[in-house]
């Protein structure tokens, strides 16, 4: 044992959880925990909290239902983003791949920086609105 916190998972708010879930499920590659899939028998998906986990069964990202919650205006200040996430990929076709996936799945651009030498990268942001990076990580770590 380390002695410090180990991060357990991201939680995100969102007016529709479900939704949300779904979003990042898709983008991600998740699945479900256990009691936490859709209903399939035609009963109302009041699901307020749901968890997704990696492929080894471990948390990556939780969805909270928040109905008050607002939106980024990201790269405005107006309504700050409160958090972003940052996913890599190995190579610009991947990105662009992987951008053209999150599109159809929701999500929207917001920043093209994929001609970048460096470090390309999209700003994308999700259906609930919050900002997220795809980006090519070379180098450095």
């Amino acid at each position: 044992m380390s002695g410090y916190p180990v991060l357990l998972h991201t939680a995100i708010d969102a007016h529709d959880c479900r939704g949300l879930a779904e979003f990042y499920r898709e983008l991600l590659g998740l699945h479900y925990r256990d009691g936490d899939e859709p209903p399939t028998d035609g009963s109302p998906d009041d699901a307020s909290w749901l968890v997704l986990l990696d492929d080894a069964g471990d948390r990556v990202l939780t969805v909270q239902e928040k109905k008050d919650t607002t939106p980024p205006t990201w790269p405005s200040e107006q309504v700050p983003m409160q958090m972003h996430m940052d996913f890599k990929v190995p190579t610009a076709d991947d990105l662009e791949r992987h951008r053209e996936r999150a599109e159809t799945l929701g999500a929207r651009l917001l920043h093209d920086r994929s001609s970048d030498d460096e470090e390309p990268l999209y700003v994308l942001a999700d259906p609930a609105g919050h900002p997220f990076c795809l980006l090519v990580q070379q180098g450095r770590p």
